[in-house]
């Protein structure tokens, strides 16, 4: 047997077929979607996944609104962040964010999940989040994704 016909292959961005997958977010746990949201991203469920190279597909979510968190973490959790200024460290919850801008919690979950590097800013780019039903992407021809089929 010839070892040197067994050569690993490396995919680059030129090589890289991706997609675009739509998945629904009515009545998902919020961690449990962005893992399976963050594994598509990134490319690992496919057989050519390349470490370095944003080898993953397109995601789409809807329904952000209709997202679920466990426990008491719709009121206990809390997302900080500075405003630049003296004392302007500022709280919320994942419920305030709920009602005012929902694809944040969902965004904010699956970028948590993505390298912090050049790599995972560039991955996040292929995430499109929407509260509602509707999406501007039809054109697309996205590939309905159920979250309990994801290997």
């Amino acid at each position: 047997m010839d070892s040197l016909s067994f050569k690993t292959i490396h995919a680059n961005a030129s090589t890289v077929q991706k997609e675009w997958v739509i998945i629904d977010a009515n009545n998902a746990v919020l961690g449990r979607l962005a893992s399976q949201v963050a594994k598509i991203l990134r490319g690992k469920h496919k057989p050519g996944f390349t470490p370095h190279v944003d080898c993953g597909d397109n995601v789409i979510v809807i329904n952000a609104e209709k997202v679920k968190l466990t426990g008491n973490k719709l009121t206990d959790k809390v997302y900080v962040r500075h405003t630049g200024y003296p004392g302007g460290q500022r709280f919320a919850t994942p419920k305030e964010f709920l009602s005012r801008k929902p694809e944040f919690v969902i965004q904010k979950a699956v970028k948590g999940m993505l390298p912090k590097n050049r790599l995972g800013s560039a991955l996040l780019k292929n995430l499109k989040v929407y509260a509602g039903e509707e999406h501007p992407h039809a054109a697309q021809t996205p590939k309905e994704i159920k979250l309990n089929e994801i290997k």
